[in-house]
C-alpha cells in the first residue's frame, strides 16, 4: 500500500484553504496517508503567551486546517491519519535556518516523505520567508514542494520602491556622516564623500526608508538633539547608581522583570524607546511584541524610572511634539506591571516582597 506522509506548516493566509485541499487531494490519490499540520511559534512568544494568546491562535489555525483536511478526505477517512503539532515552543527560532532545522527534525521523527508549503506561509519570523525557508529545507535534504494556488499570491517584497526624495536624503546623511568621520573638509574628502554617498543612496534607498521623508523629518531631527542630551544624562546617572550598587555590598540587587505598554506607536518610536531603555544601565529590553516591552530591571530605582515614564515622554516629544509629552506616567495608566516567576503579573513592588 502506497502511503503519502506529508507535513504542512500553517499560518493564517488567503491560500491556506487551497493548500489543504491540495494536500488532501494528494493523499486521496495515494488512497491512504498521513498529514501533519504544524504551527511554528515565533521567538516573541513568552511562556505565558504560549499558554494563552499565541497557543489559542495556533490551535485555532491548526483546528481549521485539520477540519478542512478531514472534510476533503471523507471518502478515505479510515485510511487517513491527520495530526497537528506545535514547533518552537521550547527553543528560540531566529531565522529561516532555525525554522528549517526544527521542521527537519519533525519530518525525521515522524517519517515524513515531503513538506508542502503554503504559497503565503509566514511564521512571522522574517520576511520574505517562503523562499529562504524552501531553500533552507532543500539544503538540509528535506523534500519540499510549494502547493499550487489558483489565487494570486500576496508576498511581501524584500525591497520596496525608491524615489528621488529617499535617494537625496540618504545621500545627504551619508555625505555628512563621511565628513564627520573624516574630520576635515578638503576637496579629496568632498569628492570621495560624494562618491560614497551616491553608492549608499543608490544601493540602499530601496531597503533603508519605508516611505518618503516629510516635513516632519527635519523637525524630528532637531527634537532629537535635546533628546540625545537627556538620554546621555540618564545614562550617566544610571552608570553612577549601578556602579554604587556593584561596589557597595550593602546596597541590594533585586532583579525583576516588567511588562510595559508604552504610549508610543510605530516601529521607529518603539525601537527608539526600547533601545534607549537598554542603553540605560540597570534596565534591559529583552523582548518587544507589538507595543509591549518586556524589560529586565536590576534594582528598584530602575523600575521606578520605567514607572515614571521619563524616556517615554522624551520619545513622544521627538516623534509627536511637545504637547504629546504631557501625558500621565505608565503607572498612572496601569501600563506597567511586574512579572511573577510563574508568568503572572502583579502591579506593585510590594507584591514581590
Amino acid at each position: 500500500m502506497v502511503q503519502e506522509r506529508l507535513l504542512v506548516p500553517v499560518s493564517e493566509s488567503s491560500t491556506l484553504r487551497d493548500t489543504v485541499q491540495h494536500v488532501a487531494a494528494t493523499v486521496a490519490d495515494a488512497d491512504s496517508g498521513y498529514i501533519q499540520f504544524v504551527f511554528v511559534h515565533p521567538p516573541t512568544d513568552s511562556v505565558e503567551e504560549m499558554r494563552s494568546e499565541r497557543f489559542e491562535y495556533a490551535d485555532e489555525v491548526l483546528s481549521k486546517a485539520k477540519a478542512w483536511a478531514r472534510e476533503d478526505t471523507e471518502d478515505i477517512r479510515d485510511r487517513v491519519t491527520i495530526e497537528t503539532a506545535h514547533i518552537g515552543t521550547e527553543e528560540y527560532l531566529f531565522d529561516p535556518a532555525d525554522v528549517a532545522e526544527a521542521i527537519r527534525r519533525t519530518t525525521r521523527d515522524n517519517n515524513i516523505d515531503r513538506v508542502v508549503l503554503d504559497p503565503e506561509y509566514d511564521p512571522a519570523i522574517g520576511v520574505p520567508m517562503l523562499r529562504p525557508l524552501k531553500e533552507e529545507l532543500q539544503a538540509k535534504g528535506v523534500t519540499v514542494r510549494e502547493a499550487p494556488s489558483p489565487k494570486e499570491t500576496r508576498r511581501v517584497p524584500f525591497v520596496g520602491g525608491t524615489t528621488p526624495a529617499r535617494i537625496g536624503v540618504l545621500f545627504a546623511v551619508s555625505f555628512v556622516f563621511y565628513q564627520v568621520l573624516g574630520g576635515s573638509f578638503y576637496w579629496f574628502d568632498i569628492v570621495t564623500g560624494a562618491i560614497s554617498g551616491i553608492i549608499v543612496a543608490v544601493g540602499l534607498s530601496r531597503v533603508s526608508l519605508g516611505r518618503d521623508p516629510s516635513l516632519q523629518s527635519p523637525i524630528r531631527l532637531l527634537r532629537a538633539i535635546p533628546y540625545g542630551i537627556y538620554l546621555l544624562w540618564e545614562i550617566f546617572k544610571s552608570n553612577i547608581r549601578v556602579a554604587a550598587v556593584i561596589l557597595d555590598p550593602r546596597l541590594p540587587i533585586e532583579p525583576r522583570v516588567l511588562e510595559y505598554r508604552p504610549a508610543v506607536r510605530g516601529a521607529l518610536p518603539t525601537t527608539t524607546l526600547a533601545n534607549s531603555i537598554t542603553l540605560t544601565p540597570g534596565t534591559l529590553t529583552v523582548r518587544v511584541t507589538g507595543r509591549k516591552l518586556v524589560i529586565h530591571t536590576l534594582v528598584p530605582w530602575a523600575r521606578d524610572g520605567i514607572r515614571d515614564g521619563g524616556l517615554e515622554r522624551a520619545v513622544r516629544f521627538v516623534f509627536y511634539g511637545r504637547k504629546s509629552a504631557d501625558i500621565g506616567t505608565p503607572e498612572e495608566r496601569n501600563d506597567v506591571s511586574m512579572v511573577e516567576r510563574d508568568g503572572s503579573e502583579s502591579k506593585s513592588e510590594g507584591d514581590q516582597s
